[in-house]
C-alpha cells in the first residue's frame, strides 16, 4: 500500500478514535453532547485540513461556535471571547484560500516568507506576555502556559489561513504542550485527544511537505464549496 493510503487509512481511524472516545465520555456522563461535537468537528476540521479541503473552514466554523457555547455555559468568558476572535480569522481564512492568490485566486501551499515569519514570532511573543499578565490577574491556574498555548494557536491558525507549510509546525508545538497541561488540570479525556490531534497534525505536516513538492496535486475547488463561500461573503 502507498504512502499516501496508508496516511488516509490512519487519518480515518484517529478521526474514528475521536468519535469513538467522545461518544464513551458522553455514555460515561464526563462530557455532554456539546462537548463531545466540539470534539468530533475539531478531528473532522483538522482531517480535513490535512487534505487541503476548502471544507475545513465552514466546520471550524460550527467547531468555534460550539466551544464558544462550551465556555460561556462555564463562565470562562475569557476563552469564550477568544472564539470570536477564530471565528473572524477561519471567516478570513475561507476567503484566503479560495481568492487570496494572485488575479484572486486559489491559494496554494507555500513556505513563509522570512519577513512574515518574524512578524508572527514578533506577535506571538507580545500576545503571549500580554495574555500573561490578564490571566495573572484573573489567578489562572496555569498563567503563562495558558497564554504560550493560545499564542501559538492564534500565529498558527494565521499561517494556515495564508496555506503557509510552517502552519503544522506550530500546531505540532502546541499540541505537544496541551497533552501534558490538560492532564495537570485533570482533563484526561481532553488530553487524550490532544494526543490525537497531535498525531493528526504531524501526519498534516508530512502530507503537506509532499503537496508543496509537488508529489501529490493540489486538490481542487470545488463548485459546491466555493458557491457556500459566495454565499456567506
Amino acid at each position: 500500500m502507498s504512502s499516501p493510503k496508508r496516511d488516509a487509512w490512519v487519518l480515518s481511524l484517529l478521526t474514528a478514535v475521536t468519535l469513538v472516545v467522545s461518544g464513551s465520555a458522553v455514555y460515561l456522563q464526563r462530557a455532554t453532547w456539546l462537548e463531545a461535537f466540539s470534539f468530533v468537528t475539531g478531528a473532522l476540521c483538522v482531517w480535513l485540513t490535512v487534505k487541503e479541503s476548502v471544507w475545513n473552514f465552514p466546520i471550524s466554523l460550527a467547531n468555534v461556535i460550539a466551544f464558544g457555547i462550551v465556555f460561556a455555559k462555564a463562565r470562562l468568558f475569557a476563552d469564550a471571547g477568544l472564539q470570536a476572535v477564530y471565528f473572524v480569522l477561519t471567516l478570513q481564512g475561507w476567503y484566503l484560500w479560495l481568492w487570496g492568490g494572485e488575479g484572486r485566486t486559489a491559494l496554494h501551499i507555500s513556505r513563509t516568507p522570512r519577513r512574515e515569519m518574524i512578524v508572527v514570532a514578533l506577535a506571538g511573543a507580545l500576545m503571549t506576555a500580554g495574555l500573561t499578565m490578564y490571566l495573572r490577574h484573573v489567578a489562572d491556574a496555569m498563567p503563562f502556559w495558558d497564554a504560550f498555548t493560545t499564542a501559538i494557536s492564534l500565529c498558527a491558525q494565521w499561517l494556515l489561513n495564508r496555506k503557509y507549510l510552517e502552519n503544522w509546525h506550530h500546531w505540532i508545538a502546541v499540541d505537544v504542550l496541551y497533552v501534558p497541561m490538560y492532564a495537570f488540570k485533570d482533563l484526561y479525556l481532553t488530553s487524550l485527544l490532544y494526543a490525537v490531534f497531535l498525531a493528526m497534525a504531524t501526519m498534516g505536516l508530512l502530507e503537506w511537505k509532499r503537496r508543496w513538492r509537488g508529489l501529490i496535486p493540489p486538490r481542487p475547488i470545488d463548485d459546491v464549496a466555493l458557491a457556500s463561500a459566495e454565499a456567506v461573503a
